[in-house]
Parts: structure tokens; C-alpha cells; sequence
């Protein structure tokens, strides 16, 4: 949504708020654009779920004025730090919130003092943020947003309610179409998409699920016993990313001097410790659980790292790359 419509939407919504009732020709008067821009304003406030309401008595719109909360004391910078993430950084926002979050936003700049609110406006006209690519396809990230937001929401609440749910589920690594009991603990947002991490009743472990590959969802009216509350950063704690293996191994790579600066300058996990070569080039090690994600991490550097330890990290790259070079030969 480009800036200027967004200000054109928090002065409707500064209308509406005044508790006065406003018919579609004085709407047009006080906001001085056509009545179709009017309603398709009116639509994004619906797409947003501000609760207007047009009073057939009073023949015009109107809107709670509780729906906002009071006035917060915000300093300059923090009111254009938070509305800079809102409208120019929505593109790395989790989906299913971003209208919630833009929201937010409305409310919070409807309360701003006009001089913070002018200020802010004409500097973000000068700011972009250039958003990640996402998780396209399925009920998550792609067209389907009811079946979005129901599985989303679902899961939400069994997840707090210590509820079961049973699921059909497109996966990769088993290279089926599954259904497992799942005993729901955690939702991710993490590498582009959402997860959620439980006990599947199927491989008796937790495991991770992507919600964009859950093709149906079903709540059950059965509960799990959850005696500690599930930790997911201990989950996670030695994983390259969000899938441990069970087994850990001491990673050590050597990176040419032509990507070695570009490396250093990302702490890409915990373990992690660098150093540089005389020759430019840059050693790094990691103690990592599982070498799966981390071989295809290792392969996106191409000819420009080589695998030190351990041999089974080597030998997958190895095999990985010479079926590349195999297919593309």
C-alpha cells in the first residue's frame, strides 16, 4: 500500500473515531477525493477489521470509539521506528499478521500529534526495505487465506490447550502423503515460512512440520499431559537451523579468500569460531547437530569452501556436487 493512500486511511479512520456520523457525500467533503475512492477506503479498513458500521438511522458511517486504546507517550524515534516497520517493512513480517500489524499501525499514528505525524510521514517517503521472498503454495502463503487462518489459528489454541490434532501431510522427507496424531507445542516462524513443533504419533518423536505442506487439519477432543513447558531454543539448541539429528559432529570448514570477509560478517550459529589464514582465506568450525541442513548450506558457496572434517559432511557434499556437475554437464 503506497504511503499516501495509508494517510488518506488514518485520516478516515480520524473521522470516523470523532463519534460523529459521516454520510458517503460529507466523507467525500472532508477527505476531498471522489465517493469511489471513499468506498474502496471504507473496503480497507473491512480487509483490516476495523469495526465500522453505517447507521441506517442517521444515514451515515460510524465507528466505536473504543475500539482504540488511549493515547501512548511515544518518543519521535520510537514512533517512526515502529511505523517504519510496519509500512516499510511488512515484506519480513510473519504472514497471517500482517494486517493485524498494519492495524497497529493505523491506531498508533491516529494518536500521534500531527507535527510527529507529519514528520514521520515525509521521512518515510525517503526509506524502502526491500522484502524476503516467502513460502509460496499450500494453505500457508498462497492463495487459500481461510484455510490459512484456520489451520494457523488452530493450532494456536491447541498449542496453549495442550489439544491434539490430527493431520494430513504432504512430506518430503518421507516422500508421502501422511497422516499423524500430533501433540502441537511450539509455532515457528523461521526460514521464510511457519512451522509447528510437536510429538507426531506416527515417527513417536517430535518432529517439525511446515504448515504450508498440512493438506487438512482436524482438532480432537483428545489432550496431551505436558508436565514442563516445551523449550524450544533447548529443541533447537545445536541444530544448524530447525531439524536435529540426533547426533552431533564437529564441523570445519575453509573458505577461499574471495568469500571468506562475507562469511565472517554473519554469526551463523552459536558454536561458531573463525580464523583467519595468512593467505586471506578463513577457517571456521561448528558444533552442530545433524549435517543435513548444514551440507546445503556448505554447497550454496560452491567452489569456494571445502569441507575439512568430518568425512561424512565431505563425502555428502562431495556426492551432492558430482551429481550436479553430472546434470549440468
Amino acid at each position: 500500500m503506497k504511503l499516501s493512500r495509508i494517510s488518506r486511511i488514518v485520516q478516515l479512520l480520524c473521522t470516523l473515531q470523532s463519534g460523529q456520523c459521516y454520510s458517503p457525500d460529507e466523507l467525500v467533503k472532508v477527505m476531498q477525493v471522489s465517493r469511489r475512492t471513499v468506498f474502496r477506503d471504507l473496503q480497507e479498513l473491512t480487509a483490516i477489521g476495523v469495526p465500522y458500521y453505517f447507521d441506517s438511522d442517521a444515514g451515515g458511517y460510524r465507528i466505536d470509539p473504543d475500539f482504540f486504546l488511549p493515547s501512548i507517550d511515544l518518543t519521535l524515534q520510537e514512533a517512526l521506528s515502529l511505523l517504519m516497520l510496519i509500512y516499510k517493512d511488512r515484506g519480513h513480517l510473519p504472514p497471517l499478521l500482517k494486517r493485524s500489524a498494519l492495524l497497529a499501525g493505523l491506531k498508533v499514528e491516529n494518536n500521534l500529534p500531527a507535527e510527529i505525524k507529519r514528520y514521520c510521514a515525509a521521512t518515510l517517503e525517503h526509506i524502502s526495505i526491500q522484502p524476503i521472498p516467502r513460502s509460496v503454495g499450500g494453505a500457508i502463503g498462497g492463495d487459500k487465506g481461510d484455510s490459512a487462518d484456520r489451520i494457523f489459528w488452530h493450532l494456536q489454541r491447541s498449542v496453549e490447550r495442550k489439544q491434539k490434532v490430527r493431520i494430513v501431510y504432504r512430506s518430503i522427507f518421507d516422500s508421502a502423503t501422511i497422516k499423524t496424531t500430533l501433540s502441537p507445542h511450539h509455532l515457528m516462524f523461521k526460514s521464510r515460512a511457519w512451522y509447528i513443533v510437536g510429538k507426531s504419533s506416527l515417527h513417536n518423536e517430535i518432529r517439525t512440520f511446515k504448515l504450508s505442506r498440512i493438506e487438512t487439519l482436524q482438532v480432537l477432543s483428545q489432550f496431551f499431559p505436558r508436565k514442563k513447558t516445551f523449550d524450544i531454543e533447548d529443541y533447537l539448541s545445536s541444530a544448524w537451523s530447525m531439524i536435529p539429528e540426533g547426533k552431533l559432529y564437529n564441523v570445519k570448514l575453509k573458505f577461499t579468500p574471495r568469500v571468506a570477509r562475507n562469511v565472517s560478517e554473519v554469526q551463523w550459529h552459536k558454536s561458531q569460531k573463525m580464523q583467519f589464514e595468512e593467505d586471506g582465506s578463513l577457517v571456521v568450525e561448528f558444533r552442530v547437530d545433524g549435517i543435513g541442513e548444514i551440507g546445503w548450506w556448505v554447497l550454496g558457496y560452491g567452489d569456494q569452501v571445502e569441507v575439512l572434517a568430518p568425512k561424512a559432511l565431505r563425502k555428502r557434499v562431495a556426492g551432492v556436487g558430482a551429481k550436479m556437475a553430472k546434470i549440468n554437464s
